[in-house]
């Protein structure tokens, strides 16, 4: 009996530990979608066109980033008068780089392709993220360049993985990162988010993004325009 006793507290303890752990992860997940708007406004946002400019080794680059929810992503960028582009729909990414000495767009990498999928959700990764196929693990705390971030492991349907830091202040994006194959090698992905404001659609959006390749800083931000979809087309 005594045994018995004992088995019932472990199996208890053990529910209330993952009880209190989920509970946890959709604290923090509730906050961030606070913190952006509510989650009935980030789910009315369908189309967005970020526009800037991004600093890579010292030179300036014309940036155009155009989504459409689940539809299609594509990313202008004109270096030294050349017009270069990255296209991301669900089933296929394409990259084309003539500043690179490319003739004509390439498949992209599967690692890529699957970073650039996860994008076209405009909505974001912690909207619905079960219904979605997504799993999420609390994975603590870590200071991060002096900012408290509570860290999220993000699994996605696809099967890349990203670990997401949400600053424990503001409950809003603070960096991202990701292993991804590059050139052959595999690289860590860190992207850092600052700047947060609304605009005028009333959606809040991080102006500035920097990693190690460079700094984007964003000067325009439209929201819920027509998207002609053959733009996502080569």
């Amino acid at each position: 009996m005594r045994n018995l006793i004992i088995f019932g507290l472990i199996i208890f303890l053990m529910v209330m530990v993952q009880f209190v752990h989920a509970q946890t992860i959709d604290d923090v997940i509730e906050k961030y979608i606070t913190a952006m708007g509510g989650k009935e406004k980030m789910m009315s946002l369908t189309s967005l066109r970020m526009t800037g400019n991004l600093s890579v080794m010292g030179n300036d680059v014309s940036i155009v980033v155009t989504r459409k929810h689940m539809v299609g992503s594509r990313i202008d960028l004109s270096i030294m008068g050349i017009d270069n582009y990255q296209l991301v729909t669900p089933s296929k990414g394409w990259v084309f780089m003539p500043i690179q000495g490319q003739s004509a767009p390439e498949e992209m990498g599967e690692d890529l392709f699957k970073s650039g999928q996860n994008q076209l959700d405009i909505q974001g990764a912690f909207i619905n993220y079960r219904e979605k196929g997504t799993t999420i693990i609390m994975a603590g705390k870590e200071s991060l360049d002096g900012t408290e971030c509570y860290k999220l492991k993000v699994n996605f349907k696809n099967g890349s993985n990203v670990d997401y830091y949400i600053d424990t202040k503001s409950n809003r994006i603070f960096k991202t990162g990701t292993k991804m194959m590059v050139n052959g090698e595999e690289t860590e992905i860190i992207n850092t988010f600052s700047d947060y404001k609304l605009n005028e659609g009333g959606f809040w959006f991080a102006y500035t993004n920097s990693n190690s390749r460079g700094e984007s800083i964003y000067d325009k931000i439209e929201t819920n325009i027509a998207v002609d979809e053959n733009i996502f087309k080569y």
